[in-house]
């Protein structure tokens, strides 16, 4: 997995050793992802597939895309498609992704790279392999975050913010052992890149197989730790996870988690993308693309995209391999 890394981690800030009177967080459920399709046709696994939202809250949903190697033509994206009310975090870890919206928003990312779109008030956009990706086919690998507004936020003019792998915070544990990525928020002092409109944390976590992680993590946040790929533990009681697994977590002030010794050859660390976030706690009234707070706000949402309100598609727009156009 490229992301962003550096050639010595020991060379980076450091964890602080946490004390005995750290309480680290229980596992309070470990589900597995199924796996689906999204956009044209790109495979993806739904994290948060079977977790309550009262559990996921400020979080919405999250896709793995991925990892797939496509062959030359094979490489998909979504069709020109509307959203309102939250904000999505594509994070690239392998490959080249396009995106343009229709309020001026877009750009390419690759390895480490991350898009967040806040479409607030609401906005049509389109995420597409570029061309010569299309082409010559080659390895992909992401995950698409969507984050909650709260309700003075659902209606804000939509921004976009195109942060670039090497502008995560880097830091390290104790003993080297692991390289942890802050993309936002602020973990043991150091802050990521991305502004939020809810308090929150993003990183991903790579572990070097037999090493342990115990990372600070703020009371008031809630814990979802995705495995992205590779076996370990997670928890202070060392429950297993693999790839595809979601732990939600229960209160404390740390996690701990740990990879296994021996990983199989494709997958040479433990790969984790870790969220958390302070709860929002107002109603949530989701359907597709719209996450807002009553149904009456949803069907004004439709009607604003049928009624072409929601922007439309730019003259000079980014090509899609196929599909439909945009829908709720």
């Amino acid at each position: 997995m490229p992301a962003i890394t550096v050639d010595n981690v020991l060379v980076l800030p450091r964890l602080p050793r946490l004390d005995e009177s750290t309480t680290f967080r229980p596992v309070r459920r470990l589900t597995t992802a199924p796996s689906g399709y999204e956009g044209e046709g790109f495979p993806v696994r739904r994290a948060f597939a079977g977790v309550p939202l009262s559990e996921l809250d400020p979080f919405i949903h999250l896709d793995q895309m991925g990892e797939v190697d496509y062959a030359p033509g094979e490489p998909k994206g979504t069709p020109w498609h509307p959203h309102r009310g939250f904000e999505t975090v594509t994070y690239i870890i392998d490959g080249v992704f396009d995106h343009q919206d229709s309020h001026g928003g877009g750009g390419t990312i690759t390895d480490g790279d991350t898009q967040w779109m806040t479409a607030g008030s609401g906005l049509l956009h389109i995420e597409a392999p570029p061309e010569h990706l299309v082409v010559s086919g080659g390895l992909f690998h992401g995950t698409q975050l969507w984050v909650n507004l709260p309700r003075v936020a659902k209606m804000i003019p939509p921004k976009y913010q195109d942060i670039r792998g090497r502008e995560a915070a880097l830091l390290t544990t104790p003993d080297g052992g692991a390289l942890i990525r802050v993309i936002a928020g602020e973990i043991a002092g150091h802050r990521g890149p991305g502004a939020t409109h809810t308090p929150i944390a993003v990183t991903h976590v790579t572990v070097q197989p037999g090493a342990q992680v115990d990372l600070p993590w703020r009371p008031d946040f809630n814990a979802l730790v995705y495995v992205l790929a590779g076996r370990g533990t997670v928890g202070a009681d060392a429950r297993p996870v693999h790839t595809g697994q979601l732990a939600v977590h229960g209160p404390g002030d740390a996690l701990r988690f740990a990879a296994d010794a021996r990983q199989d050859s494709h997958t040479p660390a433990l790969e984790l993308y870790i969220m958390g976030g302070e709860p929002i706690r107002e109603p949530v009234a989701h359907y597709g693309p719209f996450v807002m707070n009553s149904r009456d706000e949803l069907i004004q949402a439709v009607e604003d995209f049928q009624a072409g309100r929601l922007g439309v598609i730019p003259a000079q727009r980014l090509p899609h391999t196929g599909g439909q156009g945009p829908r709720p």
